[in-house]
């Protein structure tokens, strides 16, 4: 899998032992890369880079994902014109490299001698790709799920929003399972889906609030899909459930792991309102039944000089929707939320299933205005046939992070969306597809092909073995013309001497 738009390649593979590296397509293995050998690679003008990746993730020792998940985002904004290749390791590309590695560092410890003869006897390896280079699609659509719940009442029921993004994003689109960011967000708005459906399917439990239910995409670049779902309902129309009376916006991500969360928010909720009452029951829920769980408000600031937002609630705050995000990271700056090592092994089901019920407890005793009524701080909601259910929200996290889910590979017709929309309406009322186009003026994303190409490598002599076999040939040669001539001359020579004895 590239991450360049340069992507042909013709050249001979040396791993970073070698001394030079110019022209040629290094090779690298995760457990053994570093930054530094990456820039010699870069700066030698490296024809390709090779990133061999292990099979199981979760076999790489923590400081190497943690180095790796650092370096990544360097990665992808440096601009270079060597393109970077990431490839999943099997038997015939580990012996491939371990021949190219061998080589590469009998070079560096070596006699000239020793070097020219090894250089000339070793096999090497030709790495090639064919194809276009990639170009730009257009037309591509970022696709977005929404559904809905009615309250019970009149018209005019406040609605509760709960968002997540479905799409992963890394330095590899193929390579990108988005484990924590966001399939647990995404796992937790289906689980909350199917526990207020049940309470809203009898008329004693159904509540005066409508929730609104969003699977947003593009939310890797800046929430695509969420601002022009906001434009759409806001802007567009004139009968639509966030221009009424929303109590507030939940959103959901990376819930998967670690024993904190995080309420982040733009703005402090004032005493008095429906987010500020949620906050409190979130304090009191995690206070008085999950004493493990170390929780705070983050409060930061939207800046709109930054490129990019924060966090997903930001959309909905620049349009003046009261909106926060649950999440276990402290900082919207951490390197797990756009990484290839973001995969299925990181994520803890147990404390996947404990944050969701964390939140679908909180958010119950809102909707419900339990505490108002008296319920008991460590009241379990959540219990016998209303249990959180582990085993769903295993089998939901795996079904998400069995494939790549990066926003340039989920086109409108693809089966995870078709599986999504058919997920939230076993669940939902009024389940349907939002698509986003980018602007062909002034686009805000742009999506490119040749993501994913085949390298074939050819086991080759390398050029000086040809080399020294044409003087090798040329030597013959001379030699066999020498001793023609040589045989020639004395040829004629016996012959003279055989005339002048006749003659005598």
């Amino acid at each position: 899998v590239q991450c360049t738009r340069n992507a042909v390649l013709n050249t001979e593979a040396r791993t970073v032992e070698a001394d030079v590296l110019s022209r040629r397509c290094v090779m690298m293995r995760l457990v053994d890369f570093s930054y530094e050998q990456y820039q010699k690679a870069l700066r030698q003008s490296a024809g390709a880079v090779v990133i061999i990746l292990p099979q199981a993730m979760s076999s790489v020792p923590q400081d190497v994902v943690r180095q790796f998940m650092e370096i990544e985002p360097e990665m992808l904004a440096m601009e270079t014109i060597v393109p970077v290749y990431f490839a999943v390791e099997d038997d015939e590309l580990l012996s491939i490299y371990e021949q190219t590695q061998a080589a590469s560092a009998s070079q560096g410890s070596a006699s000239a001698a020793e070097v020219l003869l090894h250089t000339a006897t070793a096999n090497g390896f030709q790495m090639v790709t064919s194809g276009a280079q990639s170009k730009a699609v257009s037309d591509w659509l970022i696709t977005s799920v929404e559904g809905r719940l009615t309250g019970l009442g009149g018209e005019d029921l406040p609605t509760i929003v709960i968002v997540a993004h479905y799409d992963s994003f890394g330095v590899a689109p193929w390579l990108s399972h988005g484990a924590d960011s966001n399939a647990s967000g995404i796992s937790v708005l289906l689980e909350l889906a199917r526990l207020f459906s049940r309470l809203y399917t009898y008329k004693r439990t159904h509540a005066g609030y409508n929730l609104l239910f969003f699977a947003s995409g593009g939310g890797k670049f800046n929430y695509q899909g969420t601002k022009r779902w906001l434009e759409d309902n806001l802007d567009h129309t004139d009968s639509s459930l966030l221009q009424d009376n929303v109590a507030f916006v939940l959103c959901l991500d990376t819930l998967g792991r670690g024993n904190s969360l995080h309420l982040h928010v733009s703005k402090p909720p004032k005493e008095g309102t429906l987010q500020h009452a949620f906050l409190r029951e979130l304090e009191m829920v995690v206070a008085s039944q999950f004493s493990e769980v170390q929780f705070s408000m983050v409060h930061k600031k939207i800046n709109l000089a930054d490129d990019m937002l924060a966090w997903e609630h930001e959309r909905f705050a620049i349009r003046r929707l009261p909106a926060f995000t649950v999440s276990h990271l402290e900082s919207h700056r951490d390197s797990l939320r756009n990484s290839i090592m973001d995969v299925r092994a990181w994520v803890d089901t147990k404390a996947l299933t404990r944050n969701t019920r964390i939140i679908a407890e909180a958010l119950t005793r809102v909707i419900y205005n339990l505490t108002e009524k008296g319920a008991p701080a460590d009241l379990q909601i959540f219990t016998e046939q209303m249990e959180i259910q582990e085993e769903q929200l295993e089998s939901v996290m795996d079904w998400l992070t069995s494939q790549p889910r990066a926003a340039q590979l989920i086109d409108k017709d693809s089966t995870f969306l078709n599986t999504l929309e058919y997920y939230m309406g076993r669940y939902l009322k009024d389940v349907k597809q939002h698509h986003v186009k980018a602007d062909k003026r002034d686009p805000e994303f742009v999506f490119y092909d040749q993501l994913k190409q085949v390298m074939n490598a050819y086991r080759v002599k390398p050029a000086i073995f040809d080399l020294l076999l044409a003087l090798c040939i040329a030597a013959y040669l001379g030699v066999a013309y020498i001793a023609v001539q040589h045989f020639g001359l004395l040829y004629k020579t016996v012959q003279r001497l055989s005339l002048k004895t006749k003659q005598q």
